[in-house]
């Protein structure tokens, strides 16, 4: 199947119903690094059940699994990443419900044949019994094999600028080497992130850390670094993913404070400190 881009732009897709449970919201803060340290009263109200549990903000994300946009798009999606995503938070996160999500494709970008398509969906998660909404997901899918259609829905969003100055904080974290293989049971099943042979057909030389878990780890960094672990503080947050991170791989996340305004890029020092996460963006409560 290839792009139809003017079809996929006036699809309209059937609202997608869920659940979710404490359980999964534990999984997902593990899967995203939370709790390495056994003994961080802080980390623990993120995995351990109680009455001071915390629900990890970009959690969000994995609450529920809709990928038809992607298969209706008529990518390759062996040859595809998610390139960028961005979170609008309008209420906390309860550690279970049931939701409903809305999806639209909002834009279309022809970066040029080889050169890659741009595939940007909003989806916007909503409480089932009240219908006001709990987060908003804008996601960026990068087609790396499907450039040259010849058609873009509107100039491209410019990217966050990072201030110039050094940073104001460094939080470090390390993945673990089944970092990919915990991440995906919160959903994204791509066998990129799994099997050794699709990941070679896809051109890397192992399984690749996928690039929500990065950003889920950013989103840890931020919390720790700039709201005191408290996820009510964080009302937004995004980033582009910009090289991928291999299981086992060092992050340091690099931070600057301007009021409510936190700018961060996040790289792997011990590969030539290497960009994996930049152009990123949040807004914070006092």
């Amino acid at each position: 199947m290839t792009v139809d881009p003017k079809r996929l732009m006036n699809h309209r897709f059937p609202d997608h119903h869920f659940a979710w449970t404490q359980e999964h919201c534990q999984l997902y803060a593990l899967a995203t690094g939370f709790g390495q340290d056994p003994l961080d009263e802080r980390e623990l109200a993120f995995v351990v059940e109680g009455a001071d549990f915390r629900v990890s903000p970009s959690a969000a994300i994995t609450l529920y699994y809709d990928d038809r946009w992607m298969r209706e798009s008529g990518v390759d999606l062996a040859m595809s990443l998610h390139g960028e995503q961005q979170n609008i938070f309008h209420r906390p996160i309860p550690p279970a419900g049931r939701g409903r999500v809305t999806s639209r494709i909002t834009g279309i970008h022809d970066k040029g044949p080889g050169r890659g398509l741009l595939v940007v969906c909003e989806q916007v998660l909503h409480d089932e019994a009240t219908g006001e909404p709990i987060a908003t997901n804008i996601l960026t899918n990068f087609a790396r094999a499907d450039g040259g259609i010849g058609f873009s829905s509107g100039p491209q969003a410019a990217p966050h600028t990072l201030p110039s100055r050094t940073s104001d904080v460094i939080v470090e974290h390390r993945t673990r080497p089944e970092q990919a293989l915990l991440y995906r049971l919160c959903g994204d099943r791509n066998p990129l992130h799994a099997r050794p042979g699709v990941a070679r057909e896809a051109g890397f030389p192992a399984p690749i850390l996928h690039g929500m878990c990065t950003y889920g780890f950013a989103t840890r960094a931020i919390l720790q670094a700039c709201c005191d672990y408290d996820p009510l503080r964080l009302k937004t947050i995004g980033a582009r993913v910009s090289a991928p991170v291999l299981p086992g791989d060092l992050l340091r996340t690099e931070i600057w404070r301007d009021g409510d305004l936190v700018s961060f890029r996040t790289t792997a020092p011990e590969r030539d400190n290497l960009v994996v996460l930049n152009n990123g963006s949040a807004t914070v409560s006092a």
